[in-house]
Parts: structure tokens; sequence; C-alpha cells
């Protein structure tokens, strides 16, 4: 496996996070000038309004289902988040967030995130969820607000609440305490991005046939594995917290599988090259001598030579790629039982007969 770490094109890894959260219209914001140029839109000199949101909503916090539901209480004054931005982003923008006169109840609360302690400031694919701390008498706590703005701004009454951002695979939550006083609180959160591909010998592999199960944590680090995303694509820019983790990856449906472990460091690029040893074959059952006739319709096993099944089919002429090692394809057709020894060789994809006699 060859690794290379770079530092990170923001606009790479935004581009990589939108596509993870499902949003085309972020990616949007970033200009093509270059590696790591990026254009932000230019806000008015006024703030936005604030909408209003509808007045029942549930949302669910990323985790999988075990994590409890989010609900907004009956008649609770909801509202969208008002776009704010970080002045470190635009240098016109006041230090002080400020809310508009109708909501003098109401505290402006802004909020922007780093990839590290003193590094770049995250600009796309951020999702920021504001809850109540107290939980309501079914467990569930109330969203109070929510935005996908890289740096909003919150007009929170004076209380107690839990603030999360999500950010890729990255999830991050913390306790925030709202007086009468304007606020502006930065989120570090040690991120960076992993790219995937894989070759055998010089031939880049497509990546259709191509994926990778990403676990948090080293092969020999000890501990049961926690799988971070499974069949992630080939190719793509993947978000992870800083770290170290055990990839594997899949070439085929076989046994063509490798295994290594890869650092991601905030604010970089890491670009892995996982090296398969294997090649596509295709197995044939041919009528009395070899280049005969084909024959269709035949139940295909491949054995190790000590016997363990590596793949079964049913066709004409099954593909599979396969590790490089020693084999024993046996086809059955009609009630009878042929079979024939072959090697695979890393990068010499081969057509295999099985000769029917």
């Amino acid at each position: 496996m060859t690794i290379t770490p770079r530092r990170l094109p923001l606009a790479a890894l935004a581009l990589a996070l939108a596509c993870l959260a499902g949003g085309d219209e972020a990616a949007a914001q970033f200009s093509t000038g270059g590696p790591g140029s990026v254009t932000p839109q230019t806000p008015g000199t006024d703030a936005a309004p604030l909408a209003t949101e509808p007045q029942r909503r549930r949302r669910q916090m990323p985790g999988g289902a075990a994590t409890p539901f989010f609900t907004l209480p009956d008649g609770a004054m909801t509202f969208t988040p008002q776009t704010g931005t970080n002045p470190a982003l635009m240098p016109s923008m006041p230090a002080t967030p400020t809310m508009p006169p109708q909501f003098s109840d109401r505290a402006a609360i802004a909020f922007d995130a780093r990839f590290r302690q003193g590094g770049q400031y995250v600009r796309d694919g951020l999702h920021w969820r504001v809850f109540a701390d107290k939980p309501e008498p079914s467990g569930a706590f109330a969203l109070v607000a929510e935005s996908r703005d890289p740096a909003p701004v919150f007009a929170l009454r004076p209380g107690g609440y839990i603030v999360h951002v999500a950010f890729g695979t990255f999830s991050q939550t913390r306790r925030l305490a709202v007086g009468e006083t304007p606020q502006r609180d930065t989120i570090i959160l040690n991120a960076g991005a992993v790219r995937l591909v894989g070759k055998v010998g010089e031939r880049d592999i497509r990546n259709a046939r191509l994926s990778f199960d990403i676990f948090a944590g080293g092969l020999f680090e000890g501990g049961e594995p926690r799988l971070v995303m499974r069949q992630a694509p080939a190719g793509d820019l993947i978000a992870l917290p800083e770290g170290t983790y055990h990839v594997v990856s899949v070439y085929g449906d076989a046994n063509a599988t490798i295994r290594a472990d890869l650092r991601v460091r905030a604010g970089q690029i890491t670009d892995a090259t996982i090296h398969h040893r294997a090649a596509q074959v295709s197995l044939r059952l041919v009528r009395g001598a070899a280049g005969g006739e084909p024959i269709g319709n035949a139940a295909w096993t491949v054995l190790t030579p000590g016997g363990d099944v590596i793949k079964e089919s049913i066709g004409a002429f099954p593909d599979m790629v396969l590790q490089e090692g020693e084999y024993l394809a046996i086809a059955r057709h009609e009630g009878r039982v042929f079979n024939q020894k072959f090697q695979v060789e890393a990068g010499k994809d081969q057509q295999v007969e099985v000769i029917a006699r």
C-alpha cells in the first residue's frame, strides 16, 4: 500500500463532504481557481431576516437507530437560524454578532469550526443542531434550531442548550450556557480526509469492482474494531477525524482482499493506494477438447487445494476475481462432474476451460 499525505485543499474536501451530506448547493460556493483557493459567497451588509419553520417536525441525531429522536414541542416558537459569517472569513463583518430588533429578548450566538487548533476554517459540509438541554417527558430533547451554514448565528433565549455539529463521518457535541450578551464560539474538529484507490500491478482497478471497509483504530491496537464506513467507494474523498484507521479492501466478490493501516491527519488529504495481487478469471465448460463447443447452464464451484470453497456460480461463462494462488474448478452438468486445476498470477487475466469428455 502506498500512502501519500499532503495538505488538504479546502475546496476538494468540501466537495467530498457535500457529497457525504447529500447536498450539492454547498459545493457551488467554491471557486475553481486552483488547489486550496476558496471564494465564499459575499453576503449583504444587512442581517438576513429570520423565517418561520414548520411548527412540528422530527429529527434524529447521527449514530444509528439506537439514538433517541429529538422533537420540537407543540407550541414552541421555532425559526430558521440567521445566516452569519465568521469575521475571519469575511473581514467586513462585525466581530460581535447581532440580532434584528424583533428578537431583542434573545442573544446572538455565533459558531464556526476549524480543522485543527489554529488551523483553517471549515467552509462547507457542516450541519449544526441546537437542542434544549432538558429532556421532554418522552425522553427526547427539543430541537431549537439548525443550520448548514459554515458559520451560523443562532438567536437563542437565555438558558442551557446542547450544540451538535456533524462533519462528514465526524460529529461533536458540547453544552452551551446562553446569557443576555452575544457570544462567538469556535469548535475544533481535528479532521482530515482520505482517498482510497486500488491497483493490480500498474493497472488501476475499476471503481465498480472495488470497495473499502474502514474501521477506527489500527490492526494491532487491540480491542474490538469499530466500523466507521462500509463499502466506501474508491476514488472519493472521505472525511474522517484525525487518527489511525484499519482499511479492508475488497476487489470483486470472491477472495481478493487486502488489509492495511493508515493515518489521517487534521487538515490533510491522505492518498492511499492498495495494491492487490489478483486477476480476473473466466470459466468455460467445453465439449470434447480445448477450444471445443461451449456448454451452458453448468453449476460451478471454485476450491482451494485444501478444499475451501471460494466461489459458487451457475451459468455458461462465470467471471470472478481471485487472489493469486492455485485453485480447482469443478463444473456439474446433467449429472456429470468435470474439474480442472489452474493457477492465478497477479495481473494476468485468463480464461479457464474445463473439458467435458
